[in-house]
Parts: C-alpha cells; structure tokens; sequence
C-alpha cells in the first residue's frame, strides 16, 4: 500500500484559518499576557504567596496545546458543540464565528493595551517614587524588604562568661557572610549588636521596625571544653513564627564548618537565588585553623571595644592568629585597623599608619579581592593624607560589597578632609541607611555636621547616638564641642567630663582641659596639663592634647609648639584642622608650614 501523502503546506494553513484555530491561538496568547499582568498587579496587595503567580503562569502554558486541539477538534453550530468531523458544511458557522471572535480580539487587545499604558505611565512611576522614598537617608519609611535579615547576637550558654567573644564572632561572622549575598540586605554588625541582652515582649517586632527587616536569626552557643553545641533559628518579625531551626554539635574545629551551615541554610529558608560567586563565599572558610579563627575573634571582640586596653588587647590577639595562619587575610585586616585607630592614641600617628598601611597591603597581597582589604588600605591612605588613593581603595571596597557601611563612613571622611562637608554628610547617611544602629557611623556623622559649623543638627544626632550608648566618649567629646560653640557651655562641660572617665585616653582629657581654660578655670586647666605630664610618663600622650589646652588658654605660641610637634608625629590633628578650635591659630605661618609638612610626608 502506497505511503498516504502529507497534506498541503497551503491546504493546512486554510483549515487553520477556516476553523478559527489562529484566531483562538492570538486571543489566548493576548488574553493570557493580560491574566499575568493584572494578577502581578494584584496578587502582592492581598500578600499572596511567592508560589501563587508562578503556577498561574505554568498552568497558562499547559493549557495553550489542549486549547488549540480543541478548536481544530470541536466547531460551534447552532446546535451547540459538535466535533469538526460531524459538522456537514451546510451547518458549519465558523464564518460567523470567526467574525465574532475577531471583534473579541480587538476589544482584548484594547484592554490589553489600556492596561499597558496605564502601568508604563501610572503604576511603574509610583512604584519608582516609592524606591526612591524607601532609599532616603533616615527615611522611617524604607520598606521591609521580603529578602531582609538582622542576625541578633548569639546567646552566651556557656559556663565561662569569657566565651562571649565566640558568640559575638559568630554573629558578626554570619553577618559579613550574608552581606554578601545579592538580593539579601542585611543590616551591619553594630545595628544588630544593639539588641545584645534585649528580650522584652515583642523584641522581634521591635528589631523589623528599626531595622527595617522582615526576619531575624537569633541562637546560642554552649562551649564545654572542646565541645561545641550552637543552636539557630530563623522568626518571621511580623508574627513570631519560625522560618528554620536547627542544633549543631561538634568540637571547637567544626565552627567554621557550623557558620557556613547556618548562612546556607538560612538563604534557603529565605529562597534567595545565589549566583556562583555568592554559593562559593557562603561556604569559603577564612581560614582552615580553628585556634587561628578563635584568637581571631578574640582580636575582634576587643577591638570592638574602642578603648585603650581593647585596642591593646586586641593588637595581642591579631598578632597570635597570624602566628598561627601567617595566610588569614581578614586577621591582618584586623591588625590593620586596630592600628589604624590606635594612632595617636596609644602611639603615634606615624608608627600606627606605617604598621597599618603595611598590614593592609599584606591583606590584599593574600586576598586582592577581599572587600575589607581594600576598605583597611583605603583607611591607612587617609591616614596618610593620600586622599585620592584613599578614595580609590574605598570605591573597589564598595564595588566589591556594596552593603559595607562602613566603606561609605570612611568616604565621608575623604569629602571631610577637602572640606566638601555636605558630600561627607550625604556618605555618612548613606552608611547609616545600611548600618543604622551603628555608634561609631552615628558619631561620625555628628563629626561631620559639627566641623561644617550646624551646630543644632550636630546635637540632636550626637543626642541620639548616646541613646545607643551612653558612655560613648568620642560621641560625648564631640557633643561637647557642638554645645560649646553652640554658647551652652555649662551644658558641654558636663559632656567633656563624661568623655574623660569613659576613658584614660589623652584625647578626652585635653578637650576637657582646654574647656576648663576656655571657659576661665585656668587653675583646672593647668591641673590637666600636670595630669598629662604624669600619664605620658608611662604611656604615649599626644601632643595635640597639650595644644587644645593652651589654645583655651590663648597661649599660641605653646599651642603651636605642640601643633608642630603633632605634625611630626602625623596626628589626627592634621586631618581635622579645619576644626574651630584651631580658628585663632589657623592663618600662623607655623600653623600652615607644619599642616603642608604632614601632608607632604604621606605621598
């Protein structure tokens, strides 16, 4: 028997015309663009599940084949549906039909196109206004966006209280590792740690409200020996319910293997998308050395401190880790930094800044595309007055981790420095949008409106930042110096005396002489000159704080003894010599030959 021939290509495309199955094919297709559109539109206002429009989807696209067998099977008469087959030509309609269903295309494809307009001109720019309103600096509108987390710090179960540094360095360890994943914001180490020890009713709630998150990681860590037992879950803010928890067991040198379980998982949980680079961060050790990790948390803990002795300690701690992993990349970033803010506190500006500068660049000899190293290295360029390498370092540091705040806090101090001071406000409320908790990035910005003279605005952040910690001196010194020049000297008095007993540092101790003088209390102003005497005798005393006092006391030309002296020693003073206190010296030529002398010795 002869193969039946195939139909005519010509004849084939008639009978799809003639039974309306083209037709039924563009009205489907245009119909089902619509059910999509509108159904994005309105599903997320009634809060429908992620899972509801994807199936509506599929299950539009199962559906186009059965739709199209059965237009080329079945035919409408007047009698209703019949197959195609049983249809006698004399009865068939489909001439009619089709009319019909062309004026049925066109009215879809009216509403198809109504719609569209109406979202390109009407729903897109409310949707782009309302991103630019929840990205405005200390907006209490940003939105809590559905990929966002706050890791609260890890619970200390521990029968020794010193282990509390292994609770905070896997909290901040978590932190850093889930910063890193695109599509998941996560607020910075010192907003979360602002919560430490909080756990009042409804302190989730509270969290997604200050930090704008819809979901926090809390657990605990219980250290026996060598074991290790670290406990995590995953709660919804909105209503207390838990996402994911889970126990590990293991030994002090499964942490490592512990954190990246809890970041994975978590990310599961949360249903973020990883690309290759983010699934390979979120399972990269930084070191394989368990007693290098432990002293490196350590270091962490005290530096996180921002005193004398933490600082002390935590250079103790750094150094002891890289002995035993001479390749951990983030400890030298951390040697780095303590060093970095150690100078002119503890030593001076010009051994910490070499020792920091050199650490950094060891950092990213090991690591050139660790965003911390970049960040450290950005850091010790401004230390050294090489402000557009500083700007450099800190840009790649950006690139590489966008959420890293404290990147966008350093640049501020760049724009500071060339006395662009609203470019160094506007980067300060930048880093704030991603760390809003943070003292140090608040204080900073109290830094910033104070040098640029807006006094009123300097003392209601500084306000604000002691609610986070009230015996922040740096924040307390620098609401000092806003209420004094602000005529409320009584009021800054009491804020440099706070300053000076939250710690034994030179610093505080000099602004609080050079109040005492400024304000006519020469005899307690002298008392601080002899204390400083007695306190260089056993430590490092800068000489920028034996300047401020003799600046209130109007001596200038001690003050500029000293001034020269700090410039040698490339003091922090060099940096912030636009600072008022200086007004009266400002225009000396000895003021001016030893600011371009510091500034030459850094390029």
């Amino acid at each position: 028997m002869p193969p039946k021939p195939l139909m005519n290509p010509k004849i084939f495309f008639g009978e799809l015309k003639r039974r309306n199955v083209i037709r039924i094919a563009g009205l489907y297709l245009v119909g089902a663009w619509l059910v999509v559109q509108v159904t994005g539109t309105v599903l997320p206002m009634f809060e429908a599940p992620d899972w509801l429009p994807r199936t509506i989807v599929v299950l539009l696209a199962i559906g186009f084949v059965p739709a199209m067998i059965f237009s080329w099977v079945f035919e409408l008469t007047p009698e209703g549906l019949k197959r195609e087959q049983d249809v006698a030509p004399r009865e068939s309609i489909t001439g009619q039909t089709g009319r019909r269903m062309d004026r049925i295309i066109i009215v879809v494809l009216v509403l198809a196109l109504g719609y569209f307009a109406f979202d390109k001109f009407v729903l897109t720019p409310r949707r782009e206004a309302a991103l630019v309103a929840s990205a405005a600096p200390n907006d209490s509108r940003s939105v809590n966006d559905a990929k966002s987390i706050a890791v609260l710090p890890f619970v200390n179960m521990s029968a020794d209280e010193s282990d509390e540094y292994l609770c905070d360095g896997m909290t901040e360890e978590l932190v850093n590792v889930l910063s890193k994943v695109k599509g998941l914001r996560v607020p910075g180490r010192s907003s979360s740690f602002a919560f430490k020890g909080k756990n009042e009713e409804a302190i989730f709630r509270k969290v997604g409200e200050q930090l704008h998150v819809n979901s926090v990681l809390e657990g605990s860590v219980r250290k026996a020996g060598d074991k290790l037992r670290v406990t995590a879950q995953l709660i919804k803010v909105v209503d207390g319910f838990h996402l994911w928890s889970d126990t590990y067991d293991g030994d002090m040198k499964d942490i490592l293997a512990m954190q990246s379980d809890v970041a994975q998982r978590v990310v599961q949980a949360l249903k973020v998308q990883l690309g290759v680079d983010e699934a390979r961060a979120l399972i990269k050790k930084p070191t394989e050395d368990a007693e290098a990790y432990r002293l490196y948390l350590l270091g962490r803990y005290h530096f996180g401190k921002f005193t004398r002795v933490g600082w002390t300690n935590a250079i103790k701690y750094f150094e002891q880790a890289l002995q035993v992993d001479p390749t951990y990349a983030l400890a030298y970033c951390g040697l780095a930094d303590t060093y970095g803010w150690a100078g002119g506190q503890i030593l001076s500006g010009k051994e910490a800044w070499t020792r920091e500068r050199e650490l950094a660049l060891k950092a990213l000899a090991l690591q050139p595309d660790l965003a911390e190293a970049h960040l450290s290295l950005g850091v010790a360029h401004f230390s050294w007055m090489n402000f557009a390498e500083s700007e450099k370092e800190l840009r790649r540091a950006i690139e590489l981790n966008p959420t890293l705040g404290l990147a966008y806090d350093q640049y501020g101090w760049t724009f500071m420095a060339k006395g662009d001071f609203d470019g160094a406000i506007a980067n300060s409320q930048k880093a704030l949008e991603l760390d809003p908790l943070n003292p140090l990035i608040n204080t900073d910005l109290g830094f910033f409106l104070q040098w640029a003279r807006r006094y009123d605005e300097g003392i209601i952040q500084l306000r604000k930042t002691l609610e986070l910690d009230a015996n922040n001196g740096l924040a307390l010194q620098t609401l000092g110096l806003c209420l004094f020049w602000n005529g409320k000297q009584a009021e800054a008095l009491a804020d440099f005396q706070k300053a000076a007993a939250s710690d034994d540092l030179p610093w505080f101790k000099g602004l609080l002489g050079f109040a005492y003088a400024a304000t006519g209390d020469r005899a307690k102003a002298e008392q601080v000159l002899r204390e400083l005497d007695e306190m260089a005798k056993t430590q490092y005393v800068s000489p920028a704080a034996r300047a401020n006092v003799y600046v209130g006391l109007g001596d200038n030309a001690k003050a500029l003894d000293y001034i020269e002296k700090a410039a040698d020693d490339l003091d922090p003073l060099c940096w912030w010599n636009s600072d008022r206190l200086y007004d009266d010296v400002r225009n000396e030529i000895r003021f001016k030959a030893a600011m371009e002398k510091a500034a030459k010795a850094g390029k």
